[in-house]
């Protein structure tokens, strides 16, 4: 009797020293053509567990971040690890998501790699899902966790349009995943899990956090953060890694009231340094310190256009804020729930010339007068990208008469009331192929009667010629009431940040304008703009808040 047992025990052993394992690779299609240059999917597979990695993996030769997944047998429980730019390994398990698959199993039947396989069909999110598994490795696996309960799957089909098929498979003594799961690896849930690997997968510049842009005598700056304008400015150095050129930029601010009720205009914007004169010399010494423009209206305006020796903020993103979001949500309409933060963000690849391996002064401005005024955060994020959307190599900052120092005398844009509005002349050192004109417009001001709230043409001239002619305006601000809390509803059924404006609604960016201009030669050129300005009605007036960077490549 002990002979027949310990001869079973070794007999167990055996069998589970030597259990069979199968490395399988797979390739991806699209309408039937494989992928070019990818890597193949690699599983490794036995009756205990089912391993889908990147062929790269194991060749050492994978980037970060990478995830390997391992379904344990015959629980099927999905374990994810990431292996993450940090460094760090993180995991996660999942004990339900393979035994809630349902599949509707189908008579068809066909070959792969000489295995006869059936298929079953399922539907995921919209996308029908053909999944063609085999019985006759007598093992469960694959290259997803999808159908790891049906058998061994040899493809899976998405929409017939794109698949994942094993073009080989073969036997294999041991997996080697030891020598690759190796380390201090650290357990999440599956929400942390996909959060810590999704933002390694981009780089992440934190300028501010939660920061108070305000008007305030006791705003001080301090060893990071630089305020001026009475708290209306914020400033801080940010030093931008090399950027390549198939990566993409984004800018993203949120924005909450911290006590203003109103809706203020706003911008995000770097500091150019590399001409002898810069926007913060205006900042630290005076508005007065920087280039002065006139154009006849018997006003002085500071700072706003390019010359030779100085270059303009260059603004990343013009936004405004809503009326009173999150501090003002105390105010209650019937069948309305307020939204609790602005969000903007926006695309600024075509800035990447002047930010990739540069250090800079990046800042945020909101125009108001109250001394709670509005809290923001603020993150440039960078992303791989397979596009090249963006082939400019020169940015040259022309105008930006958005009043940034309003707060420190800087006048308000109505250069416009003049007919020559708007004349900046620049000289380019090289040729400059296929230029456009990076233009930001909003109109402002004069109540029911002025240019806020009036169609105006704006019209763009290049040495002399016009160049461009177009209306700015926003007829969907209706769409952001839930955003405005404070915002004010009139007789008519309307509020005040329903209405149509001069292209912006409270709580929206404005979007650039990309004028084409053209091959541009080398030496002497100017830039005009004319706004149709509306009358200065008692102590009402009307501005334009116009920027403009030259794009193109040399």
């Amino acid at each position: 009797m002990i002979q027949r047992i310990l001869f079973s025990f070794f007999i167990f052993c055996y069998c589970l020293a030597f259990a069979q394992a199968y490395e399988v690779q797979y390739i991806s299609s699209s309408n039937g053509k494989a992928v070019t240059g990818q890597s193949p999917t690699l599983v490794w597979a036995n009756e205990k567990e089912n391993i889908i990695l990147n062929n790269k993996i194991r060749e050492q030769k994978a980037e970060l971040p990478f995830e390997i997944t391992k379904i344990e047998k015959p629980s099927n429980a999905v374990v994810s690890y990431a292996f993450l730019k940090s460094g760090a390994i993180v995991s996660a398990s999942d004990a339900e998501s393979v035994g809630k698959q349902t599949f509707e199993q189908t008579n068809e039947t066909k070959k792969i790699l000489g295995y006869t396989c059936r298929k079953a069909v399922t539907k995921i999110n919209s996308n029908t899902i053909e999944v063609w598994y085999t019985n006759e490795l007598k093992i469960q696996g694959g290259p997803s966790v999808i159908g790891q309960n049906l058998g061994f799957v040899m493809e899976i089909e998405r929409n017939k349009n794109s698949a994942t098929t094993a073009v080989s498979v073969k036997k294999v003594k041991k997996t080697g995943i030891d020598a690759i799961l190796k380390g201090n690896i650290t357990s999440t849930d599956q929400l942390g899990y996909r959060d810590l690997l999704w933002k390694s997968r981009f780089t992440t510049l934190k300028i501010f956090d939660k920061e108070t842009i305000n008007f305030s005598d006791q705003s001080k700056s301090d060893d990071t953060i630089k305020r001026f304008a009475n708290g209306t400015i914020i400033l801080k150095k940010v030093k931008f890694p090399e950027i390549s050129e198939g990566e993409n930029i984004f800018a993203e601010l949120k924005q909450q009231s911290n006590g203003d009720a109103y809706d203020r205009t706003g911008t995000v914007f770097f500091i150019p340094e590399d001409l002898p004169e810069s926007f913060l010399n205006g900042l630290e010494n005076g508005v007065k310190t920087l280039p002065l423009y006139e154009n006849g209206n018997g006003k002085q305006y500071y700072g706003i256009a390019g010359t030779g020796n100085y270059s303009p903020a260059v603004e990343m993103m013009r936004f405004f804020t809503a009326f009173g979001i999150s501090k003002f949500n105390h105010i209650q309409l019937k069948d309305k729930t307020w939204q609790t933060v602005s969000p903007y963000r926006q695309d600024i690849t075509d800035l990447k010339p002047s930010l990739s391996g540069k250090e800079l002064w990046v800042g945020a401005f909101i125009g108001n007068y109250d001394k709670g005024g509005h809290q923001v955060s603020l993150e440039i994020t960078i992303h791989p990208s397979d596009q090249t959307v963006y082939k400019n190599n020169t940015v040259i900052p022309l105008f930006n008469t958005l009043n940034i120092m309003e707060m420190a005398g800087q006048d308000y844009s109505t250069m416009f009331s003049q007919d020559k509005g708007l004349f900046v002349e620049f000289t380019l050192k090289k040729d400059l192929n296929n230029a456009q004109l990076r233009y930001i417009t909003t109109g402002h001001g004069g109540w029911e009667n002025g240019d806020e709230f009036v169609p105006k043409a704006n019209s763009i001239f290049l040495d002399g010629r016009m160049a461009y002619s177009f209306i700015p305006w926003r007829s969907d601000c209706g769409s952001y009431r839930l955003y405005n809390p404070a915002s004010g509803n009139f007789p008519d059924g309307l509020s005040s940040s329903d209405l149509s404006r001069s292209n912006w609604c409270p709580g929206t960016v404005t979007n650039p304008d990309y004028i084409p201009l053209g091959n541009l030669k080398a030496g002497k050129h100017t830039i005009q703009v004319k706004i149709p300005q509306g009358p200065t009605e008692g102590t009402s007036f009307s501005s334009w808040n116009v920027s403009g960077v030259l794009l193109g490549s040399e």
